[in-house]
């Protein structure tokens, strides 16, 4: 998989993935930096599809700290989260329920003191081994605190990002279950318990000074049709939630998955 790009964690997850991000610097951009002072500066998302997104959340911490002969090396992060807003929004109100499938995550890395500083043999190729992999891990970790399930890998290449750095990328298969009380015109209401099928994108790569990791995920299926399948013996799906929630909502519901997978892919590459 060529140019095709493919999302918190915490404990010996995240750490492994600073530890292999660091190296990606170390292998390349050794004597090209300086040390940075103060907070780590949030990541930013420069596409223009971020404004149907909104900030969820966001985490800063010293996520790593290993001491390489006289020198100790601290890993800082900052991660924006983001959430769809009218698929959230139309599940909010359909099912009066939080939460969404379609999740998006930013973070900046930064490596303290910068890479230029480090001494020379500080196991790099140990730690390189281990970065795409612990950054497979730490999505996963992410995932599933945004209610994605059976993250597993099914494609893995490269691709180039806007800024022109190019990233290792993969794109992974999950779940997501939707359930809730389906409100009905009659006033009663109606179980949904249904699996989403998803899909989600990563990318991991070194930006000149710091490690940018991206990613998201969506389902496969137009949501509305979950919802059809679990409301087999009732009206059209899309007419209840029109009626329920309006037809902005119903619309939002039946969005074409792959207009997510484009939103996903282009807001990945946007990150700097």
């Amino acid at each position: 998989m060529n140019d095709s790009p493919t999302g918190r964690s915490a404990g010996t997850t995240r750490r492994r993935l600073l530890a292999g991000a660091g190296s990606l610097g170390l292998l390349g951009l050794a004597g090209c930096l300086g040390t940075r002072e103060g907070p780590v500066p949030e990541p930013t998302v420069t596409g223009d599809r971020i404004e149907d997104w909104r900030q969820i959340d966001e985490s800063r911490s010293t996520v790593f700290e290993q001491s390489y002969g006289p020198v100790t090396v601290r890993a800082r992060e900052r991660t924006l989260i983001y959430e769809y807003v009218d698929v959230a929004e139309a599940l909010a109100a359909t099912f009066d329920a939080s939460g969404s499938p379609l999740v998006f995550f930013a973070t900046r890395i930064d490596l303290r003191p910068a890479v230029d500083q480090l001494p020379a043999g500080v196991g790099r190729d140990r730690l390189m081994a281990e970065v795409e992999g612990a950054a497979v891990d730490a999505f996963r970790a992410q995932l599933r605190d945004s209610g994605i399930e059976n993250v597993e890998v099914a494609d893995e290449g490269t691709t180039t990002v806007r800024s022109g750095h190019t990233a290792t990328a993969w794109r992974l298969a999950g779940e997501f279950p939707l359930a809730g009380e389906f409100p009905l015109p009659d006033g009663s209401t109606e179980s949904v318990s249904e699996t989403v099928e998803m899909e989600s994108r990563l990318g991991v790569w070194h930006d000149g000074t710091d490690v940018i990791v991206a990613g998201g995920a969506y389902p496969i299926d137009p949501l509305i049709e979950v919802i059809g399948e679990a409301l087999p013996d009732l009206a059209d799906a899309e007419t209840l939630v029109t009626e329920l929630a309006g037809a902005e909502a119903a619309e939002a519901l039946a969005t074409d998955p792959a207009a997510f997978d484009v939103d996903v892919s282009q807001l990945l590459i946007s990150v700097a």
